[in-house]
């Protein structure tokens, strides 16, 4: 049975459908202005999408998509703010100017939040359903703000085309499993772009949620009291239960996909469109509750007058600087400098795959905001290397749980968590296997802090064993630093021992920025012969080490430095040991260096020890062409070029698409010591 809603907040809602009315049809006429940069407007939309926000409450989350400007007008946004956000002003109030017009990041204390949201269609599902994991951890560990009356709940809207995205059923599938409190609103207009539901979607956005277990509610999205009433009780029931609910609403949609795809280009169903829409049936239910067609015309024209005004002001509005390109890249860190001791009370040499339990069990131990996941990291296995092992014992299946096989959600769900107050720490199995969640990590995790304009950023560790360890063939064996070197806005690091490798993870557990950590699978027990340095004396808990920071492992004679026949090799990793054990065979004139961390990058240590030696190889486990060894020597040949004997040499794997599994083929694919051997010869002898 529907409620009869209040006359404040029919009122409400005319007020902003009128505002909603007149921006898109400003932005029509304006268009010669407004379509410099793309966008979208919620016309047809606007009845449901206001029928939730007029219900959420200050401490709710919301992932508004692409044409969900009525959302954000309900929840308080001005027409204004959306304006300059239009027109990519300074003072955009969600990104300055950085992204499209309706792509908000909120972080107001009276309002819901919003985390930063992409054009990507569906990939916000998996951050906002990990904002819903994080408040579900928060509450079963009492971190909870203790000053909200009610529960938070938290909201995903999309339009119904993204939901056949595989990551919006991954983002299904975990708040099904987890009972997660979360709204998924789906706006189905039938439409893609160019293509029709009917060409596109084998079942509806209802039927599919009901595949996952999930409850789901349809209403038509033009009737504002329907709407107003379903979302009534479905935020009830998660406030309550807190259960996933999925929301599938019918509307039309009557503007154009967006400013640069017009709807007259393709699509054949304008006028039934136009029968379905919302604006006269809201009026309508107005009058039936005893408002004047009079007061709802005033209501009209003064918001239209009142729209026309704030563009000729947000056209004035100052464009932001060349310069303020630069701002907010990273979140400043206060960790710059090393601390602590490298020794502690053990004075047994560990593994590193022992110094990564050690450092995460402390982190653990002193920050209840700390959790650990990923597949098969749980208590009974505690990760398929051991690199969990006891963890899950400790700490319970609360704090470090197995998700399932969803490296997707794995990555993209750190942005919900980190945005609630949480410090994930995540794995992906193998680093053959990050693929999938690539998408979350360009899209989503590395933009956030850039495109939120310094609101959201997301701190968290990826933990990614990788490298080839043992005959691992083709998918257990893969190095993706250049890949990973090419998404900026997050850090890499790569240690090759123990004492690195706590001291690393604590410094990523305390920098506000997103943290990849790939660890060598053939260095976690030092078991290959040369790799025994992987051992080293356990630090003390409070021992950090800084992202940034090289160090030379291996230093060259001084006198034959003078001399003038030595040479530097940068590395990491495995390389290390290739490097070392090279090195034997030229007692004196090599320098090692061990870059530890491959951004960012140690450059004034690698320029200064190059400019020394005069030659320089650049070793890299990965195949050379295209890769992170050759860009980096490419920076060494700029600016060392005046002091370079010869071109910089780069040694990696075999160019081939991956690592055979027979051990002959893998041994020939791979660098390895007399390899390195050889070419020092070459740069020596010259």
């Amino acid at each position: 049975m529907s409620t009869k809603i209040s006359s404040e907040i029919l009122k409400k809602a005319y007020t902003l459908i009128c505002t909603a009315r007149s921006l898109s049809k400003l932005y029509e006429e304006e268009k010669d202005i407004t379509s410099k940069y793309v966008h979208a407007t919620s016309k047809g939309h606007e009845v449901i999408q206001l029928a939730l926000s007029l219900q959420l409450q200050k401490q709710d989350w919301v992932s508004p998509y692409y044409r969900d400007d009525s959302i954000l007008l309900g929840i308080g946004i001005t027409p204004y703010e959306l304006m300059l956000q239009l027109l990519c002003k300074k003072d955009d109030p969600f990104s300055a100017g950085r992204t499209y017009y309706s792509h908000p990041s909120l972080k107001r204390d009276d309002m819901p939040k919003i985390i930063h949201q992409s054009s990507a269609t569906g990939m916000q599902a998996i951050p906002t359903t990990g904002i819903a994991l994080g408040l579900q951890y928060k509450s079963q560990n009492n971190l909870l703000d203790k000053k909200d009356t009610e529960n938070a709940v938290v909201v995903c809207s999309f339009g119904d085309a993204s939901i056949t995205e595989g990551e919006v059923s991954e983002a299904f599938q975990m708040a099904a499993l987890k009972k997660l409190p979360i709204l998924y609103l789906v706006q189905d207009n039938e439409w893609d772009i160019s293509a029709h539901a009917s060409e596109t979607r084998a079942v509806d956005a209802t039927t599919y949620a009901k595949g996952f277990g999930i409850k789901s509610y349809y209403v038509d999205g033009t009737d504002f009291n329907e709407s107003y009433n379903i979302i009534s009780k479905a935020l009830k029931e998660i406030r309550k239960e807190s259960i996933p609910i999925l929301i599938h609403a019918k509307v039309p949609l009557l503007n154009h996909h967006t400013s640069g795809v017009r709807m007259e280009w393709y699509r054949d169903d304008l006028e039934d469109s136009k029968k379905q829409d919302p604006f006269p049936k809201l009026k309508k239910l107005l009058i039936s509750n005893n408002f004047e067609q009079s007061e709802l015309d005033k209501i009209e024209k003064e918001t239209d007058k009142s729209i026309r005004s704030d563009f000729k002001k947000a056209l004035k509005a100052e464009n932001p600087k060349p310069e303020d390109l630069f701002d907010n890249d990273f979140a400043p860190t206060e960790i710059n400098e090393e601390q602590g001791s490298l020794t502690s009370k053990n004075k047994e040499p560990i593994f590193m795959v022992d110094a990564a339990i050690f450092a995460i069990k402390e982190l653990m131990t002193k920050h209840t905001e700390c959790l650990l996941y990923g597949q098969d990291v749980g208590q009974r296995l505690g990760g398929v290397f051991r690199e969990a092992a006891t963890l899950g014992k400790i700490f319970g299946d609360k704090r470090v749980f197995n998700t399932p096989i969803q490296e997707a959600f794995i990555i993209g769900s750190t942005v919900g968590m980190s945005a609630v107050g949480l410090k994930p720490i995540v794995e992906i199995q193998f680093a053959d296997y990050i693929w999938p969640g690539l998408n979350q990590l360009f899209t989503e995790v590395s933009r956030s802090y850039y495109l939120s304009n310094g609101k959201w950023p997301i701190s968290c560790i990826i933990r990614v064993p990788t490298g080839a360890y043992g005959s691992g063939g083709p998918y257990h064996s893969s190095s993706v630093e250049s890949i990973l070197t090419n998404i900026h806005g997050i850090k890499i690091a790569y240690p090759s021992n123990a004492s690195d490798l706590k001291g690393i993870i604590k410094a990523a557990y305390y920098d506000p920025n997103p943290v990849i950590i790939l660890e060598h699978k053939g260095l976690y027990w030092g078991k290959i012969k040369g790799t025994e340095e992987t051992k080293t004396l356990e630090p003390d808990e409070n021992y950090i080490l800084p992202m940034g920071k090289a160090k030379i492992t291996l230093k060259a004679n001084q006198e034959v430095i003078e001399k003038g026949n030595t040479l530097c090799i940068i590395t990491y990793g495995m390389g290390v040991y290739w490097a070392k054990t090279a090195a034997k065979a030229f007692i004196g004139q090599i320098e090692i260096i061990d870059l530890r961390t491959l951004y960012p990058l140690d450059k004034k240590l690698i320029f200064e020890r190059v400019k020394v030696h005069g030659k320089c190889i650049v070793l890299s486990e990965e195949p050379s062409n295209n890769s992170f060894a050759q860009s980096l020597a490419s920076k060494i040949s700029q600016e060392c070029f005046n002091y370079l004997d010869m071109a910089v040499k780069v040694i990696g794997s075999e160019n081939l698409p991956a690592i055979p599994l027979n051990s002959v083929l893998e041994e020939k694919m791979l660098p390895n010591s007399k390899k390195v051997v050889t070419e020092i010869s070459k740069l020596l002898d010259c």
